[in-house]
């Protein structure tokens, strides 16, 4: 296992590629990209062509939609086996949907999944750089550094904010990463473990505490570049955010993260230190 010690890339972005990487190593498939989708309507379907450009396969969990988005997907992967759509009968949250992803990929022998969001605000161009950092570092939890521009709302970068504070107190300053960022590249049966032995992370918690126990567990975050796009409604951007609910979520997820961490801060201490000095 590799240890907690950050790595963080070169603030610029990666150039994006401009045809799809090999997807095959040592005659298998370990990579995948898997999309949590809940109404997410066209953005969807756009979201979805362009990781096809840049990987094979890309998963979709529709959980529990009810906008028309999963049929219209349905009819996109009916052309396509590189693309796979699976479906849950209710809505459960994002982390739920990821981990019934999850769930089966490992059945199926991947190791790494690339996640990212259904609304076309991740760069998929930056697939490839991505679980190639992955593949350098399969012990690695290769973690979107979002680059912001104008349409970020305010209120949602000064939040976020807080919650990076939080998490570096939680995994005492192992990395310097976002931790609401879905951009990402998790170890399978690493994350699958970290969320089957908890009851929390199956909704917007899903991100933040998903990152600090891998840390925990000793994966190491490694912080890579990339640019993100808010969409308007004109433009067909949908947000399930709600500041209310979902700071609510967040509060309580930051609570019991500092507890648990306080509990085995005599065991982090000591493998911080010697971390620190290599």
């Amino acid at each position: 296992m590799a240890s907690s010690a950050a790595r963080t890339a070169p603030t610029a972005a990666p150039a994006p590629r401009a045809a799809p990487a090999l997807r095959v190593v040592a005659g298998r498939r370990s990579h995948l990209v898997l999309i949590p989708s809940y109404n997410s309507g066209p953005k969807l379907i756009e979201t979805v062509r362009e990781a096809r450009r840049f990987w094979a396969p890309v998963w979709v969990v529709i959980d529990g939609s009810t906008d028309g988005s999963d049929a219209a997907l349905a009819r996109l992967a009916a052309g396509d086996a590189e693309i796979r759509v699976l479906t849950l009968p209710r809505n459960q949250g994002k982390g739920a949907a990821i981990l019934h992803g999850l769930r089966l990929a490992e059945a199926e022998g991947y190791t790494h999944a690339l996640t990212m969001d259904a609304d076309g605000q991740h760069p998929a161009a930056l697939i490839p750089d991505f679980i190639a950092a992955s593949r350098a570092n399969p012990d690695g939890l290769i973690l979107g550094r979002p680059i912001f521009d104008a349409s970020a709302p305010r209120i949602r970068v000064l939040g976020r904010k807080l919650s990076n504070w939080w998490t570096s107190v939680e995994t005492l300053w192992a990395g310097s990463f976002d931790s609401l960022f879905g951009f990402r590249v998790y170890p399978i049966g690493g994350l699958r473990r970290v969320m089957e032995a908890s009851p929390w992370m199956r909704r917007f918690d899903f991100d933040a505490e998903a990152a600090v126990r891998l840390c925990w567990q000793g994966f190491t975050p490694i912080s890579l570049p990339a640019p993100v796009r808010y969409f308007t409604p004109a433009e067909g951007g949908v947000s399930h955010f709600r500041y209310g609910r979902d700071n609510v979520l967040l509060t309580w997820m930051h609570t019991r993260l500092v507890l648990a961490f306080l509990v085995r801060l005599p065991v982090f201490l000591p493998r911080r230190f010697r971390s620190s000095r290599r």
